[in-house]
């Protein structure tokens, strides 16, 4: 496969209702796309970061200049016999995980359709559907979030996880516990908590948890194994998790009994697909985390989704829980019992839907081969 251009882009893309976290509260995304061609196939990928750093340290600003300035150098023009080989060429940049990621799926999604096969397939995917759960943001009150959960169940999901933050936490949780005694059920602290909160953070193992998650630090995999010691709700990593080494660590170190997975964060899919071998061969459960993503993105997270490994529910969910219109076609729809079929057809098995692509469009740069 020869890299023949590159365009970036730039969309805006406004959520149906404001999702609240432990960061903060987002009301839109600036997503970035990549649009690469190869062979004069084209390829699409989204670059998953945030507007500013909070929950990694790459933004759309600082993953544009990445993008531009040092890694569509390394690979424009060149011939590569697998989007595998990417992370080689990459392999003197240190971190910007996000921004590796959407050049190395692009060309993931050309090698597939090149060679006529699903994405899926061509990473290894054994299942034909994956598992959906839902992830919900901070509400405002317990009775408000009640409302949430009982309209996520009756769409069919799998599996519960609650945002919580300081303040907004064992009330909210024991209130869903209490109307659902029987749902998988999850929370996820995106780091809001230190190892002074243990005594408080022992208390959530009355709710009997499937996980929780991230609950301390971000980068930092040694004070959850003092924390694990502690608790009988299983821990999972994610923001600490950036590629297998630290998924290594932090099993060893028994940080972690499940690891999320995402795509941008762990840097593509070649590392993704490490990360799920080391859980696999280990019986480490692992499920897709998400990042609010478009269509594109969403795509990717279901082909990665499909490898074995992946037993728990995921945050890939419907297309219409995030947006009005999505930039795949058709959307991203789960079934009535909490699955999403996994697609048929060459490539990321949707269309992509560049009339929507382009009148989004706010920013955009293109580089062609010599």
């Amino acid at each position: 496969m020869r890299i023949e251009s590159i365009t970036l882009r730039k969309i805006k893309m406004r959520l149906k209702a404001p999702f609240e976290t432990s960061f903060g509260v987002i009301h839109d995304r600036t997503v970035v796309l990549v649009e690469l061609v190869a062979d004069g196939i084209t390829g699409w990928s989204e670059v998953t970061v945030s507007n500013g750093p909070i929950f990694n340290s790459e933004t759309v600003g600082t993953a544009w200049l990445i993008l531009r300035e040092f890694l569509a150098p390394l690979v424009l023009g060149k011939e590569l016999r697998s989007a595998s080989e990417v992370p080689g060429l990459f392999a003197a940049i240190r971190g910007h995980e996000m921004a590796r990621a959407g050049f190395e799926n692009a060309l993931w999604d050309v090698e597939a359709q090149q060679k006529n096969l699903l994405l899926a397939k061509l990473l290894g995917g054994t299942q034909s559907e994956i598992k959906c759960g839902v992830s919900l943001g901070v509400q405002a009150c317990p009775e408000k979030l009640l409302e949430i959960v009982a309209a996520e169940l009756r769409s069919g999901y799998q599996r519960i996880k609650l945002k919580i933050k300081p303040g907004k936490d064992l009330d909210f949780v024991r209130a869903v516990r209490k109307a659902h005694p029987d749902i998988l059920l999850s929370v996820d602290a995106n780091s809001a908590y230190s190892l002074a909160d243990m005594e408080h953070l022992k208390r959530f193992d009355e709710f009997n948890l499937l996980m929780m998650e991230q609950p301390l630090w971000w980068d930092d995999i040694a004070n959850h194994a003092k924390l694990q010691k502690n608790l009988r709700t299983p821990i999972c990593l994610d923001e600490s998790i950036r590629h297998v080494r630290d998924a290594e660590t932090a099993i060893e170190l028994g940080a972690a009994r499940i690891i999320n997975i995402k795509l941008g964060r762990v840097g593509g899919h070649s590392s993704a697909r490490e990360i799920q071998g080391f859980c696999l061969a280990r019986n480490i459960p692992t499920w897709c985390g998400g990042m609010l993503e478009c269509g594109i993105g969403r795509a990717h997270n279901i082909a990665v989704a499909s490898l074995p490994g992946y037993t728990l529910p995921g945050d890939v969910s419907a297309s219409k829980r995030y947006w009005e219109e999505d930039v795949i076609d058709p959307p991203v729809e789960v079934t009535p019992h909490g699955t999403i079929q996994i697609p048929g057809g060459p490539g990321l098995g949707y269309h992509v839907r560049r009339d929507l692509i382009d009148r989004w469009t706010i920013e955009k740069e293109t580089w062609r081969a010599s």
